[in-house]
């Protein structure tokens, strides 16, 4: 089945020359020259991969990211962010709002492919796990059941999505800002202390040590993450 492709990018020049090598490899591609063209496009879409530029007009590419991380019909849409800021500290937000690649240009159209194709197929792969295993633990996604060494752990509703997010998006850092909008959605106002509760809930029914934990870890001044 033929992907489609989201590019949202204000120069038109690297925007054409996106569609060309996407089109070339049979992708289905839209283009979105601002923030407030992408959205239109992502609400009456389905995308399986979006490239987005950082600096937008009217919306910026960063809150764009946000708001598809945070929507669960888009939970399985891929990312790349594609700008010319290459500072290190803008890689890190990127990754952390939730994308899958960065690209800094200039870039070469076979880097890009190569990475779309990446990014495709490790979405694809995550879409058929049912089960996801890291260690000892293991998350039934479908029978909502997490186990560690096969004995049944109780969770919270709540607790159990936290920590599934994570466990799909193993080594990737998130805020808790960015926690709070992927897990209690962004119409309803929940004190960021609450995701350090749900944390510490969710290490004293899995980890051996909750002090010294070996799944959810936490990377201090930035966000957690799991580790695998």
């Amino acid at each position: 089945m033929t992907k489609k492709i989201l590019i949202i990018e204000d120069e038109k020049e690297i925007a054409d020359l996106i569609a060309y090598t996407l089109q070339k490899e049979n992708f289905q591609v839209d283009i979105a020259f601002n923030g407030n063209e992408a959205l239109k496009k992502l609400k009456d879409n389905i995308y399986d991969l979006l490239i987005l530029d950082l600096m937008l007009p009217h919306v910026q590419g960063l809150e764009i990211c946000k708001i598809v991380r945070s929507n669960p019909v888009m939970k399985n849409t891929g990312i790349i962010i594609v700008t010319a800021r290459a500072e290190e500290f803008d890689r890190i937000i990127g990754l952390e709002m939730g994308a899958d690649d960065y690209v800094t240009k200039p870039f070469s159209p076979r880097e890009l492919m190569a990475r779309v194709k990446a990014v495709l197929r490790r979405i694809k792969s995550e879409a058929q796990v049912k089960i996801i295993k890291i260690g000892d633990l293991a998350i039934d996604k479908d029978k909502y059941l997490v186990t560690i060494m096969g004995e049944p752990v109780r969770l919270s509703a709540t607790e159990f999505k936290l920590l599934l997010y994570l466990a799909e998006r193993p080594n990737k850092i998130f805020s808790r800002d960015h926690l709070l909008d992927a897990i209690w959605g962004r119409d309803i106002y929940v004190d960021a202390r609450t995701v350090d509760v749900h944390i510490r809930r969710l290490r004293m029914k899995i980890e051996k040590d909750p002090d010294n934990p070996e799944y959810i870890k936490t990377m201090r001044g930035v966000g957690y993450y799991i580790e695998a």
